[in-house]
Parts: structure tokens; C-alpha cells; sequence
């Protein structure tokens, strides 16, 4: 059996991920932090498609809970290994700097962008002893060009871009890739308090992104096909930004 870990994989993007990742054969591991109903809910969608997966709760800002879900997932899997990791899960907590409290700028670092580190590095060590390994972040439009009320997210997007194509140069001669994708407005529950009407006035394309779309990108990313693909951020936004 081979195995994907998607964190955040229970909602928006992270769910149509884990759905696609399960098509294609992948026990699907769904992370998630609180929402056991929508995790169960994800888990079902794709048994009921005749496909795996399991559940996989740890908060992914939190080395210790990272390292206890996952070491112990390895002692009950001996003779297999996560090859496929999407670092999906994030959260925004957007204000004006002038405004922003301590609290803000550090959960949405500690989630978005600590967890990279927290998570790939327990997973990459199977990875390159195996010669194989996807890894795929799910950074942000807001990381490429910079979203005003957001310097906390951009800050935090901006740097697992930076990550990315700094560990695809370490690890690409054991045939691990590590690449990037940038969404633009996607229609998902973090999205769902902006006002979609003017700002759909804004995208070439004329319209919100689909988290399915989303998906089929990153399952891309993680086949055989996409192997001399690494380092890069590949950008899904209808025209915004490129």
C-alpha cells in the first residue's frame, strides 16, 4: 500500500486533494485538528468510492504532537512509508499591521509556516532512504505577490516558497521532488468572508477557482509524469497574478 498524508485534508482544498489522492490509489491519510465530523465525512466520501483511508488528528504547529502521531504510525506500518506528503493545512487571521496583535502573527507563522518544517521533516527520512518522495505545499497568491491585511499569511506563504526550493536542491538526487502551488481565490471556507462578487471583477477568468482543480494539479505533481519537476511554485488563479 502506498501512503499520502494531507494535512488539513478534511475541508476545501485539503478534501478534494484527499479524494483525488485516493482515485489514484493512495491510502490517504486525512490530518485535521478539531473537526472530526468533516475528517470522518472526507474518510467516508472516499470508502465509499471503494478507496482508503484512515484519520491522522495532530495539530501541525505542535512538534511534539507531530512526533508522537507519526512515529507511532510508523511503529504500526514497519514495512511501509508515507510518499507523498501535500502540506496543506493553514489558517488566516488578517488585520492591518498597525493593528495586528502578537497572537495573530504567531499562530498563522506557527501554522502555515512552521509546520512545514515540523511535518516534512519527520516524513523526508523514509523518503530519501526509499528513493522516492512528493512533497507538495500549498502556498498562496499571497505569498507571491503580497495581499494587503495579510502580512502575517504572506509573510508566512513567502516563506515556504523560499523552503521549497531551497529542499528540492538537497533532496532531488534521491528522486524526492518538492514543489509548490499557488492558489488564487479559491471557493472554499477561507474564503467564503471575502466579497467574491468584486473581486471576481479582478480575475481574468471571470470567477473563484474550484478546490477540484486545485486538486488535479497536485495529483500531477505527485506522479511518475512530474518526476524533472522540482523547486518550482506553479501558480492556479485564473490570470490574477503570474
Amino acid at each position: 500500500m502506498e501512503y499520502a498524508l494531507v494535512t488539513g485534508g478534511s475541508r476545501g482544498i485539503g478534501k478534494e486533494v484527499s479524494l483525488a489522492l485516493a482515485r489514484k490509489g493512495y491510502c490517504v491519510l486525512i490530518n485535521y485538528l478539531s473537526n472530526q465530523a468533516a475528517a470522518k465525512e472526507t474518510k467516508e466520501l472516499i470508502e465509499k468510492e471503494g478507496n482508503k483511508a484512515e484519520l491522522l488528528p495532530f495539530d501541525v504547529s505542535n512538534k511534539e504532537s507531530i512526533d508522537e502521531v507519526l512515529m507511532k504510525w510508523s511503529e504500526q506500518h514497519p514495512n511501509d512509508y508515507i510518499s507523498i506528503l501535500v502540506n496543506n493545512a493553514g489558517i488566516r487571521k488578517d488585520a492591518v499591521m498597525i493593528f495586528m496583535q502578537d497572537e495573530q502573527w504567531e499562530d498563522v507563522i506557527n501554522t502555515n509556516l512552521n509546520s512545514y518544517f515540523y511535518v516534512t521533516r519527520r516524513v523526508l527520512k523514509d523518503m530519501l532512504t526509499k528513493r522516492f518522495g512528493r512533497i507538495i505545499n500549498i502556498v498562496s497568491l499571497s505569498g507571491i505577490k503580497g495581499l494587503p491585511g495579510q502580512t502575517n499569511y504572506s509573510a508566512a506563504k513567502a516563506g515556504v516558497i523560499g523552503a521549497t526550493k531551497a529542499l528540492a536542491q538537497e533532496v532531488a538526487a534521491r528522486k524526492v521532488t518538492v514543489n509548490a502551488v499557488a492558489p488564487g481565490f479559491i471557493s472554499t471556507d477561507m474564503t467564503k468572508d471575502m466579497d467574491e462578487a468584486s473581486l471576481k471583477k479582478l480575475i481574468p477568468t471571470g470567477r473563484f477557482g474550484k478546490p477540484e482543480e486545485v486538486a488535479s494539479l497536485v495529483c500531477f505533481l505527485a506522479s511518475e509524469q512530474a518526476s524533472y519537476i522540482t523547486g518550482e511554485v506553479i501558480s492556479i488563479n485564473g490570470g490574477l497574478y503570474t
